[in-house]
């Protein structure tokens, strides 16, 4: 007698991303997921250590299939879930440490790395790694924050606040190539702006991206970015907290879910190397819809890999 097989229910199995295999090394992976359970430089409200893991808990909902893209990543691509960076909670410099290392060697192995933080203060270390295979990045950078600050805190460079600057200042970015889309809400001073700008960022605030259209908008991404190889950073608070409300710093007036996954869509044809997730705080998370979110605009990125390697060159 033959035993039935049935398709493992949300609720059931192991929660991989997406059931990928977890692996402990990247060799033979075309992506490689990378959880970053760090949360150690917020400056309003943590939680977002626990991100990766709810995250991964809501991906197990994928069914696979990318109606608007039409691509099946986890079958068109060799993904595998490679667990968590190492962490050390009070030292922001161990832990940066510890993240490159771990992307250095996926990077180097030619996997592409997907990030699930964790506070944006991630990035830094992630670029760096990238930055040594590829050279400075374009990147496309989805936040209500520019994160170009100098310091939050008096005589500390580092936090979730900083990680652009520092990077523009390790070379890490192209600077003709550095995109921030969606920036808003109150600051401490005009400064706060124009401080991105003087870096060389070119800043759509997400006033000017209601005034001109997404359309246009992404036509700018793909003139700025051309063929550069490009790391795409998105920090959920890109989105308004009515349809993220999980997230440590919320800005009101954001991007509803639909516009940020045409955003995501929009990347199509990039010479896309790299993509963190950040910002997800499940603490404050209202029935999971922001992890829910986060883990839907990862499917995404991973459909665009699926489809731009699907496309003749």
């Amino acid at each position: 007698m033959t035993t039935p097989v049935f398709a493992a229910q949300p609720y059931a199995g192991i929660a991989t991303f997406g059931r990928a295999p977890l692996a402990t090394d990247a060799t033979g992976y075309d992506v490689s997921i990378l959880g970053i359970p760090y949360d150690g430089s917020v400056s309003y409200r943590s939680g977002t250590r626990f991100g990766p893991r709810a995250i991964r808990e809501q991906s197990m909902l994928l069914w696979g299939y990318n109606n608007s893209q039409r691509v099946a990543p986890f079958k068109q691509l060799r993904i595998a879930d490679l667990g968590d960076a190492d962490v050390v909670p009070p030292d922001i410099r161990a832990t940066h440490q510890e993240i490159e290392k771990k992307a250095t060697a996926i990077v180097e192995s030619g996997s592409l790395l997907v990030s699930i933080g964790g506070d944006h203060s991630i990035s830094l270390p992630l670029l760096r790694a990238h930055a040594k295979k590829h050279g400075p990045m374009a990147v496309v950078h989805f936040d209500a924050h520019p994160d170009t600050w100098d310091s939050e805190y008096p005589g500390q460079p580092f936090s979730h606040g900083t990680p652009f600057r520092r990077a523009m200042e390790e070379s890490l970015i192209d600077p003709a190539a550095y995109v921030q889309i969606g920036i808003r809400g109150p600051t401490n001073g005009p400064e706060d702006y124009e401080d991105a700008l003087k870096l060389g960022a070119r800043m759509i605030t997400f006033d000017e991206f209601h005034q001109v259209g997404l359309d246009a908008v992404l036509k700018e991404i793909h003139c700025r970015v051309g063929n550069r190889a490009t790391y795409v950073t998105l920090d959920i608070d890109a989105i308004d907290p009515a349809f993220a409300p999980g997230t440590g710093t919320p800005e009101v007036g954001g991007f509803t879910s639909y516009e940020m996954l045409r955003l995501i869509r929009g990347l199509h044809g990039l010479n896309l190397k790299g993509f963190d997730l950040v910002e997800v705080s499940p603490p404050f998370d209202s029935a999971g819809i922001t992890a829910i979110l986060g883990v839907n605009l990862i499917f995404e990125f991973l459909s665009l890999i699926a489809k731009n390697r699907a496309t003749p060159s």
